[in-house]
């Protein structure tokens, strides 16, 4: 039966239109699975040798006892926040003769294989070798490792029974933030009591029963819930949410761009992942903050109009990308109207625009740092909306993967509505700012180049509509793919 599931989806991936797309995603991963798992092997390598140099009058198998609690929350953010769990088409399944089971004990156990689970692996099984090494308890450590991978499994299955309850999620956080200011103002070490129980796995070999029963607890409570709603109708019938109607009116002055931007505000209020792109795209406004706080950065600049441009760039660089594919679901009505192209790539631009203004104005504390790093700021702001604006509606003509717009999935780890193409666009979005900056840096100074800079976006905005109508031109020439790929669900 595994073996027919995993037929499947493999026919799934490569028949599919984004099966290019999906290869580069996948080689990527892979890349970045093995930098990571390297760079895992040796933190267990060195995490035995680092523990006796810090606390030289402890075990080193006591001190990773002591901290393991941390650990385990930390597992439990980043796979919150990062780990896409398994996804499997169910409907078809439904009206054949094969089992619920076997499908959810498929499902479930595809979370089993993901890489968040073997970076525990590729830390504390050489760290387990070491010990071994270095003299210690054969049974003793290998019960040991056993029980710490289970504890890993357990995060992992209640990873996927906190994933749609994002309350418990922060209230787990918020008492993870708790001990940790307790432990660091000596008030209370929670790491005393829960070293001592993973001491205790350590030092009775048989306690190793205690996680996998926790273990198996978890499992069976995943199995039970999925197993509640695992039925044709729960699958195929659809929720009725109720929305409230939003005229926005006041848009109305943006005359026939305003239809256009109106469905791109309700869009975003209305739908989780225009939400957590949003969201996501505020956190750009501190991007300045790795660079302008850091001495070895001074005497870069070329960095720091780099970073300038991230500072009101948020929202450009994650919802502009995406351009059109968040009107997916009905790009295909939307092409079917009288309407001229021009006017629905120049809405976006708007958009942009004002995203990048409400981003600078937001920027003003930066002025703390003098006016140079604001002046720089405000150029980068300028060539987001002259030139950046127009490169990213550019890369968009090449991406023809639909956004789910409700998908719940983690903004980190959601690449869907993902082109490699985009990797590709991205380069002059981040080199092109520098070298206009830093070129006439060099050979004049420091303001000349925040005025090139500034310029090339003046510049653009005044031949915004030679840009585009060069666009539309390209938007035109592939909307009969566009409309035919979005047509394909994944």
């Amino acid at each position: 039966m595994i073996r027919l599931f995993l037929n499947l989806e493999w026919k799934q991936f490569t028949r599919a239109s984004y099966f290019q797309k999906g290869v580069a995603i996948k080689i990527m991963l892979i890349f970045a699975a093995i930098y990571f798992g390297g760079a895992a092997i040796m933190i267990g390598v060195g995490l035995f040798f680092i523990s006796k140099k810090i606390m030289p009058n402890m075990d080193p198998i006591t001190v990773i006892n002591n901290f393991l609690i941390y650990w385990y929350v930390l597992e439990l953010a980043v796979r919150f926040f990062l780990q896409q769990l398994p996804v499997m088409n169910i409907k078809p399944f439904m009206v054949v003769p094969i089992k619920r089971e076997a499908i959810i004990h498929y499902l479930l156990g595809k979370t089993t294989i993901s890489f968040f689970n073997f970076i525990p692996f590729f830390i504390f099984l050489p760290f387990s070798i070491v010990l071994l090494v270095q003299g210690y308890s054969f049974i003793h450590v290998i019960c040991w490792f056993l029980s710490v991978m289970a504890f890993s499994l357990c995060i992992n299955f209640t990873n996927f029974l906190i994933n749609k309850n994002n309350t418990f999620f922060y209230s787990i956080t918020s008492v993870l933030f708790l001990f940790i200011g307790l432990e660091v103002y000596n008030v209370f070490k929670i790491s005393e009591p829960i070293g001592l129980a993973f001491n205790a796995l350590y030092d009775q070999p048989y306690l190793i029963v205690l996680p996998f029963l926790l273990l198996f607890a978890l499992y069976k409570k995943n199995f039970s819930d999925i197993r509640k709603g695992f039925y044709l109708d729960g699958a195929i019938s659809k929720k009725a949410d109720k929305v409230d109607s939003l005229e926005l009116n006041w848009m109305n002055r943006f005359g026939s761009l305003a239809i256009f931007l109106k469905n791109d505000v309700r869009l975003i209020l209305r739908n989780a992942r225009p939400k957590q792109v949003l969201m996501m795209s505020g956190l750009f406004l501190f991007y300045g903050l790795i660079f302008y706080t850091q001495d070895a950065y001074k005497d870069m600049p070329a960095f720091l109009a780099f970073a300038s441009m991230f500072v009101t760039g948020g929202f450009l660089m994650t919802f502009g990308q995406l351009v059109p594919s968040w009107d997916s679901e009905y790009y295909k009505l939307l092409m079917s109207q009288n309407i001229p192209y021009k006017k629905y790539l120049e809405s976006k631009w708007y958009l942009m625009v004002v995203a990048v203004s409400v981003s600078f104005i937001l920027s003003t504390p930066y002025l703390y740092f003098g006016w140079d790093i604001f002046g720089m700021i405000g150029a980068g702001a300028l060539f987001n909306i002259g030139l950046n604006s127009f490169i990213t509606l550019f890369g968009g003509a090449l991406n023809r993967v639909p956004v789910e717009l409700n998908v719940k999935a983690k903004a980190f780890s959601n690449t869907n509505g993902f082109n490699p193409t985009q990797m590709l666009i991205a380069i002059p979005k981040l080199v092109l700012p520098m070298l206009l900056f830093y070129i006439p840096y060099k050979i004049v100074n420091f303001q000349v180049g925040l005025l090139v800079l500034a310029l090339s976006g003046v510049l653009g905005i005044v031949f915004r509509n030679f840009f585009l109508n060069k666009i539309e031109t390209i938007y035109q020439k592939g909307k009969y793919k566009t409309v035919a790929a979005f047509a394909e669900k994944k």
